[in-house]
């Protein structure tokens, strides 16, 4: 399964009954394994947690360890790109060449980026020397 159809599936799986606003993202690990999350929202905002978060947990709760390809969809007029939370956690597990592609459920558009493009100047373990 390609990942944008693969975020779009578990995107259904959303718990969105505040905002109505389901996201799923999938992404593919350096290892080939494909880990998927969505949204899920809590009452006591903002405990909730993102699909992208979901699915790098999951990835890492399977062992591995690094990203490859992410896709990212929402049912939104435009793609929507990852939160600045979710920005900074998706540079800790995929280098800045690793290619994010933003989709939309109700076409088939969507925008291709980098983790680059999406977080320039990223902090990163390299930043604290070493601590």
């Amino acid at each position: 399964m390609d990942l944008i159809a693969a975020a779009r599936a578990v995107r259904k799986n959303a718990h969105a009954p505040y905002s109505r606003f389901r996201v799923g993202a999938a992404l593919r690990s350096i290892e080939g394994n494909l880990h998927t999350g969505c949204n899920v929202e809590n009452a006591a905002y903002p405990e909730g947690t993102c699909a992208e978060a979901g699915a790098i947990a999951a990835m890492v709760a399977a062992g591995d360890t690094r990203i490859a390809a992410l896709a990212v969809v929402a049912d939104s007029p435009a793609p929507v790109p990852p939160c600045g939370g979710c920005r900074q956690k998706i540079a800790e597990f995929a280098g800045p060449d690793v290619p994010v592609t933003l989709a939309m459920t109700a076409s088939d558009d969507s925008v291709v980026m980098t983790v680059a493009d999406l977080l320039p100047g990223a902090f990163g373990a390299d930043h604290m020397g070493g601590a």
